[in-house]
């Protein structure tokens, strides 16, 4: 969900005319649309029974999320155990849709790499160092869309 107000994005302007289900699944290529749109998510990490969740800035690079991080527990816990889910959401007043990816990180370790990485609109949001790239591999992605509005009436007589 955005902290800031709610905006429409382009990629989501005319799907609310498009949708005429309540809730819709999107494909691969329209949840990649709609990553490529925002820039705040939530990595989701695992190491035995502990789960962790981290919100990160990030940008779309080819089919992969990357992200950049600071020495800590995220860095420590990809190195553990490289699979994660990663989830973004965003809502309107009339749609909102969440997309999540599962997949596996990994720390960008070549010249070459974060190179290519030092390239890409990515810039820390707050005012800390972070030297590590990460890159998240999509193995598989679900993402729905959901057309936002009053709750149907659960206790009323049924108009005829």
């Amino acid at each position: 969900m955005s902290l800031a107000a709610p905006q429409t994005c382009a990629h989501n302007k005319g799907m609310e005319e498009m949708m005429d289900d309540v809730v819709a699944t999107l494909s691969d290529e329209e949840c990649w649309q709609l990553l490529a749109g925002e820039e705040l998510g939530r990595l989701v990490t695992r190491v035995g029974d502990v789960l962790d969740i981290f919100p990160v800035n990030y940008v779309v690079d080819e089919d992969t999320i990357v992200f950049r991080t600071a020495e800590g527990s995220k860095l420590v816990e990809l190195t553990v155990n490289d699979e994660v889910l990663f989830e973004v959401d965003h809502y309107t007043d009339t749609l909102a849709w969440s997309v999540i990816v599962r997949g596996r990180a990994h720390r960008l370790a070549t010249e070459e790499e974060v190179e290519a990485a030092d390239e890409l609109p990515l810039r820390p949001w707050v005012p800390t160092l972070k030297y590590h790239y990460v890159r998240v591999h999509a193995e598989t992605m679900s993402g729905r869309r959901f057309r936002r509005g009053p709750e149907p009436d659960r206790y009323g007589i049924a108009d005829y």
